[in-house]
């Protein structure tokens, strides 16, 4: 259907289009998902907020494209045990003011309602049944809470859920089924192929393939589960102002030409 109405209306606007309509939507979209297809993850939030508690200096960016860093002070093993589950929580400095204990450098705790679970450094000796015990408390206080392991089937609203990928796939249309038409339209014939192959495997391998790695050290910063959605939204709203300003309307060029002047049909 886009790539016909591109047809006859031009691709640019409909690209554009979609990805306005992105940069705006996500986040309330996303947070419709949680709603109608895990109700018991927003009703223990409620009920059982989830934060925690460290300093910020042993807190890391979780950034690991590669897969090769290794996260091990205890800020950092409890929020990735929590963004694992996708928990949401908030973050909270830890208490050293007058009358509370003195925290060891870098210690972390995690507290879920008003139970506290501490935290474990990963490179001391015996972090191994550190981290089994720390996971085993966690998964039952968590459940405890009634955060679940997973979506019930029961309660999952399937015709809103299913309502709400229908339009997150419109978007995916509005961009994709016009760009092949565009970017075959925007280079004369002798460089096409190179002009085409090099943004486009760009933004997919390179944009796309950091989406996740990206997202997650996002997430683990924030604790909010919505807040990794600030990349495809920031990189949506870029190529909205770029495509606005510089790029041109494709659909009446010739494509036969070698040359193209101004984009137009000579």
């Amino acid at each position: 259907m886009f790539g016909s109405l591109s047809d006859r209306i031009g691709r640019k606007p409909i690209i554009m289009g979609g990805l306005l309509l992105a940069a705006l939507t996500y986040f309330p979209l996303f947070r419709a998902i949680t709603h109608y297809a895990n109700p018991a993850l927003a009703d223990a939030q409620e009920r059982a907020p989830v934060t925690v508690i460290a300093d910020p200096d042993y807190c890391s960016v979780q950034f690991n494209p590669v897969g090769t860093s290794k996260f091990t002070s205890p800020c950092d093993v409890a929020k990735a045990a929590l963004v694992r589950r996708g928990v949401p929580y908030s973050n909270q400095q830890v208490n050293v003011g007058a009358g509370a204990r003195t925290p060891e450098a870098g210690e972390a705790s995690i507290r879920v309602g008003s139970t506290v679970i501490p935290s474990y450094d990963a490179t001391k000796p015996g972090a191994a049944e550190a981290g089994n015990a720390f996971e085993a408390q966690l998964g039952g206080v968590l459940a405890s809470a009634g955060y679940p392991a997973a979506a019930d089937p029961q309660r999952i609203n399937k015709p809103m859920v299913t309502l709400i990928l229908f339009i997150l796939v419109i978007y995916v249309t509005m961009v994709y089924a016009p760009i092949a038409a565009m970017l075959v339209e925007l280079f004369p014939t002798r460089i096409r192929y190179t002009s085409m192959s090099l943004p486009y495997h760009i933004g997919n391998g390179w944009f796309g393939g950091f989406l996740p790695p990206i997202s997650f050290a996002i997430v683990a910063a924030t604790g909010s589960i919505y807040s990794g959605l600030w990349y495809p939204i920031a990189i949506a709203a870029i190529t909205l102002v770029i495509g606005m300003l510089f790029v041109h309307e494709t659909k009446d060029v010739d494509i036969m030409s070698d040359t193209l002047e101004g984009g137009r049909k000579r």
